[in-house]
């Protein structure tokens, strides 16, 4: 989930490595070898930004057999949450494109992970096919292959990972519209405002059957509301200056994440979150890789891409161009909150309500645009408005917006 890109890319602070250095890259291992990625980190000065923009892909899997059986039994495992993350050039802006489970799309050959050959390619398979074929590399490869984009960086995450980084962090506030009950997961929420961590958390981004439609498109609209309030918390309370929580951070993350050999050092991940932590949240856009269900053929019960629109998107991306997106846009698993401040606002003091306790949507007060190290470490303009080119039809969230999920069939 995104707490996996939380994790890597906001250890931000010097003295978490300096002091955990050694510690973190113990639990780290050896990371994963993927095809076009390098296969060693490139050491960095760990006080300075990351230079230039960086595409990275965070998988979220769900059948490690580290877990046991407690969240149910399947034959393989499945890339069932696939989140490639872009940080413009400029560090101005950020896009996180959610992309399906089910969504069909070619796999290509993909070396094994035990290097006996390589799979056959498939023209036309669910995406959370790919792992089954060739663990996190073949993931990557597909990933490419659909957006057009080069992945550098990648990473997966199992439940596991999900609740100790979300311990971590001390808990995300989530607003959910009216209540949620989910008898699959487990989930149970009452309306209004409840700061969710730990298994809590875990079952609120499994739940699919408690929200929206009950499809995997509601279950990401609902994530998103989460992964917004995630990213407003760590930047409104004190994870981005605390070494102890930073530390914490780092260590739930290499104890619980698969990462590519590129992204496998204290110091990269230093430098990609003094790239991140001052991004305008009005700027960092999460957003659902176009298509929609009802299709024939090979697409009938799965998800059919929307080219036209995830054209128009990529190619926002690849220009490192912002855009904000057309109203009501939010998706069929979220709304907006009640009385929610405009989508160039800080987060509400809500954020730091004790483990639990259902509190109601406030406004909160207007941020300040903050400028961001440019890819020469030289300080940028201001990013762009929020008024910058719309993509319309496209669904998502800023993460400066107040979102509460909506309960399956509401």
């Amino acid at each position: 989930m995104l707490s996996g890109v939380v994790a890597v890319a906001l250890v931000s602070s010097f003295s978490v490595a300096a002091i955990a250095a050694k510690q973190v890259t113990d639990d780290l291992g050896d990371g994963v070898q993927i095809q076009g990625q390098p296969s060693v980190a490139a050491e960095g000065e760990s006080l300075s930004a990351y230079q230039g923009g960086f595409n990275m892909l965070v998988v979220g899997t769900d059948n490690d057999p580290a877990q046991g059986t407690q969240y149910g039994e399947r034959d393989a495992t499945l890339n069932d949450v696939n989140i490639l993350l872009h940080v413009s050039a400029d560090h101005t802006n950020a896009t996180a494109v959610s992309i399906p489970r089910d969504l069909v799309t070619p796999i290509p050959a993909c070396e094994k992970p035990d290097g006996s050959g390589t799979t056959p390619a498939m023209a036309a398979q669910p995406i959370n096919d790919a792992w089954g074929e060739g663990g996190l590399n073949c993931v990557v490869q597909t990933v490419q292959g659909l957006t057009g984009l080069d992945v550098q960086y990648s990473a997966a995450v199992s439940f596991n990972g999900v609740i100790e980084m979300s311990n971590a962090i001390g808990g995300v506030p989530v607003c959910v519209a009216s209540p949620i009950k989910d008898r699959y997961t487990g989930l149970d929420l009452p309306a209004g405002t409840t700061t969710l961590q730990g298994s809590q958390a875990l079952e609120f981004l499994r739940t699919r059957h408690g929200v929206g439609d009950g499809s995997d498109l509601g279950r990401i609209s609902s994530q998103q509301v989460f992964l917004s309030s995630l990213l407003r918390t760590v930047k409104s309370n004190e994870t981005l200056t605390s070494p102890a929580t930073l530390y914490k951070l780092a260590r739930a993350a290499a104890s619980n994440m698969q990462l590519s050999q590129s992204l496998n050092d204290v110091g990269t991940m230093v430098q990609m979150g003094r790239a991140l932590q001052d991004l305008p949240l009005d700027q960092v856009n999460f957003v659902q890789y176009p298509g929609d269900t009802g299709g024939t053929g090979v697409y009938a019960g799965k998800v059919q891409p929307t080219q036209s629109l995830a054209d128009e998107l990529f190619a926002k991306i690849k220009a490192d161009q912002s855009f904000s997106l057309g109203e009501g846009s939010t998706g069929i698993g979220s709304e907006a909150a009640p009385d929610a401040p405009s989508s160039d606002a800080a987060p509400s003091s809500d954020a730091t309500a004790p483990t639990g306790q259902a509190v109601p949507p406030s406004s909160a007060p207007p941020s300040s645009a903050a400028s961001s190290p440019s890819s020469s470490g030289e300080t940028a303009a201001p990013s762009a408005p929020a008024t910058s080119d719309t993509i319309d039809g496209l669904q998502g969230q800023s993460a400066a917006q107040e979102t509460c999920s909506k309960a399956f069939g509401s």
